[in-house]
């Protein structure tokens, strides 16, 4: 990890307009929060169904998006990546470094919202806030690669990456029962099985497939990206 990378990568990411994007979907999810639990709408049931159709299901997908894409894309985009790769820095280590700072800030805004909004709805009952939370952790950090990818490999990561999280994550993932072994937010939820003992949470992958998806997924992404960096040439050109 390059310590020059990182903090140039967090002040864009985290500049006052992707700030706000990052922080409307978490706040959206503790909002609905607690309005469940205001009008004592809430129980293990309704968390599970929050936490599986927004906090993963929606939040998650477009968090990874936001910062994935973030790190490398717009740098791109308006060219000032040349002046990155002409510095004398291993293209696999600027897209490790990019990698980490994506992961971290999915991981602060992703993981622990989804933590707090199990806890406000029904404390640490069954597992449900724990499991969630490392779920949205891991899933997120494997969106964070994949979106990183897309954003070296085009100009139009943003829109397909949220065609991506609509159509394949949001819809094929959730009712075409094949799909869902290749899928983030399955695995993410796998992971969220396994710590929780609630009985409205189940799912069909074994923890072991997905464990070994997120790792295989999350490690290829960040190495295919260095490649791709690789490609890229000093006028900006592939």
């Amino acid at each position: 990890m390059n310590g020059v990378i990182a903090e140039i990568s967090y002040r864009a990411l985290l500049g006052r307009r992707r700030v706000w994007l990052l922080v409307l979907l978490p706040a959206v999810l503790l909002a609905l929060a607690v309005l469940l639990r205001v009008v004592d709408a809430g129980g293990e049931r309704a968390a599970v169904m929050l936490l599986q159709t927004f906090a993963v299901g929606t939040m998650l997908p477009l968090l990874g998006l936001i910062a994935g894409t973030g790190v490398i894309a717009p740098e791109i985009d308006d060219g000032t990546v040349v002046h990155l790769l002409a510095k004398p820095i291993s293209r696999p280590v600027i897209a490790q470094t990019k990698f980490l700072v994506a992961a971290s800030v999915v991981a602060v805004f992703a993981a622990v919202p989804t933590f707090a909004a199990a806890y406000l709805l029904i404390g640490l009952e069954s597992g449900v806030a724990s499991g969630f939370a490392l779920g949205a952790l891991i899933g997120g950090v494997a969106y964070a690669a994949v979106f990183m990818l897309l954003g070296t490999v085009t100009r139009h990561a943003v829109t397909i990456g949220i065609a991506y999280a609509v159509i394949w994550e949001g819809v094929v993932g959730n009712f075409v029962p094949g799909a869902r072994r290749f899928s983030i937010q399955q695995w993410a939820q796998t992971v969220a099985d396994q710590v929780s003992s609630s009985a409205f949470l189940t799912t069909e992958i074994t923890l072991g497939f997905a464990a070994a998806a997120l790792l295989l997924v999350t490690a290829g992404a960040v190495v295919w990206a260095g490649q791709r960096l690789r490609s890229f040439s000093l006028t900006g050109d592939e």
